[in-house]
């Protein structure tokens, strides 16, 4: 069984692999010489994806001209969805600079140290995202009410480790993002399949709470202790948690994220004229907050226009050929599946895209081999998942460590919970649970 989509030529071993090599110059220039030389700060990611991104519009020869080579990367760089992604950035960024300018982050912090343990804050903060996320359905929108407040946890006990505390709150996004009803993932991948959510629900209980739990545990045990570095302040004012407040209440009632960035934004003004702050200053602030995600709105934009110039060469469509080519057994379609999620998010950096991409041509090989629509659904949006979380080019790992002012890849020996899912993934296919999986 060989996928192609209907009127489009059979891509060559040769054209497929040269259109996915922009894909392998960035992870060479990037992953390798950061792993190289044992620093991942050294290697910018931006000039790693300048690099990609002028081989990707060099090697583009079927695109035509320079101009219109161009276009197509402009194209895929100025689209909609892309542009309200920045739009998320700029008032991310205005509202964490405002809200730390009045003292709302420190407060909340302080607040949140008086009443647990400092060993149960990672755990804490693990469990407040996965319940976040589940609850609005966006893994961005949780890691904009969290990621401010884990590096002000991080300072406070120490501060040796952003990054981990950064990790808990990446991997509890993607959990409850996997899970929810709401989620934009979720409804590509049911409605792709043609199943009810609440059965795809079901079948990713099977596989997202168990690695959870497993996560949750290398947590509480396995991080050890963390001592906090200053004891907490004795008095709080609960005042300026109010914008905090605000925003994580408007996020679990599913408010558009823009529409709560604003809200907080307008709470933390409120309240720091209140209490004294100048409205000129306050505006200073928040354009320093703006102007600290210009990185990340430029990282953004080259990432999504190479990736685009990459689809338009006809990678994505020479993973979907070259995956589909040998299928033998229920087993083997699954991994194929799995591998080809992950692959097309790989080169995508948007897991909702990658779902929508191959959900047409995983319900079409699935069938033969009786496997459920639910089955199909739940290890699109379990295996997209894992690879948005674990690219260091995601838009929610980009967003995090920029708040968190760290390097998009220093996480990553701290994400626990996407490889935890994965074993789960994978395990699921071998031993092929649930036993509801069956058509």
């Amino acid at each position: 069984m060989e996928f192609t989509e209907p009127g489009e030529r059979k891509i060559g071993l040769r054209r497929g692999l040269l259109a996915l090599s922009p894909v392998v110059v960035f992870l060479l220039l990037y992953v390798a010489v950061s792993v190289a030389i044992g620093d991942f700060y050294k290697m910018p990611i931006s000039v790693a994806l300048v690099a990609a991104s002028v081989w990707a519009i060099a090697i583009y020869s079927r695109g035509g001209s320079l101009t219109e080579r161009l276009a197509v990367y402009s194209k895929s760089a100025g689209h909609s969805n892309i542009l309200y992604m920045i739009w998320v950035f700029i008032l991310a960024g205005a509202f964490a600079a405002v809200a730390r300018q009045i003292g709302a982050v420190d407060a909340t912090v302080g607040m949140i140290i008086s009443v647990f343990p400092a060993s149960y804050i990672v755990p804490m903060l693990f469990v407040a995202s996965c319940f976040i996320s589940f609850s609005i359905g966006t893994s961005v929108g949780t890691v904009v009410a969290l990621a401010p407040l884990a590096v002000e946890m991080a300072s406070a006990t120490g501060g040796s480790v952003p990054m981990l505390f950064v990790a808990a709150v990446l991997g509890g996004a993607f959990f409850g993002d996997n899970l929810s009803f709401i989620s934009d993932t979720t409804i590509a991948s049911t409605r792709s399949q043609g199943c009810d959510m609440a059965d795809k629900f079901k079948a990713n209980l099977w596989i997202a709470v168990p690695a959870a739990v497993v996560t949750l545990a290398i947590y509480f045990w396995g991080v050890g202790d963390t001592p906090l570095a200053t004891p907490p302040e004795t008095h709080v004012n609960y005042w300026l948690i109010i914008p905090y407040m605000v925003v994580i209440l408007a996020a679990v009632l599913g408010i558009n994220v823009c529409i709560v960035l604003v809200m907080g934004i307008v709470a933390a003004l409120i309240t720091g004229v209140a209490f004294g702050s100048p409205l000129i200053d306050l505006a200073t602030g928040m354009g320093q907050g703006i102007d600290g995600m210009g990185d990340l709105i430029i990282i953004t934009l080259l990432a999504t226009g190479m990736l685009g110039v990459i689809k338009a060469a006809g990678g994505i469509q020479f993973l979907l050929q070259s995956l589909t080519s040998h299928l033998n057994g229920p087993r083997g379609t699954q991994a194929v599946i799995a591998i080809l999620v992950g692959l097309v998010n790989l080169c995508t950096a948007n897991n909702t895209v990658a779902i929508i991409t191959v959900g047409g041509i995983a319900s079409e090989i699935s069938k033969p081999f009786g496997i459920a629509p639910r089955k199909v659904a739940s290890l699109l949006d379990s295996t997209s998942c894992i690879v948005q979380c674990l690219i260091p080019y995601g838009a929610q790992t980009l967003l995090a460590t920029s708040l968190a002012g760290i390097s998009p890849a220093a996480p990553f020996p701290y994400l626990y919970y996407p490889w935890a899912l994965a074993v789960v993934v994978a395990l699921s296919i071998i031993f092929r649970f649930p036993r509801s999986q069956r058509s």
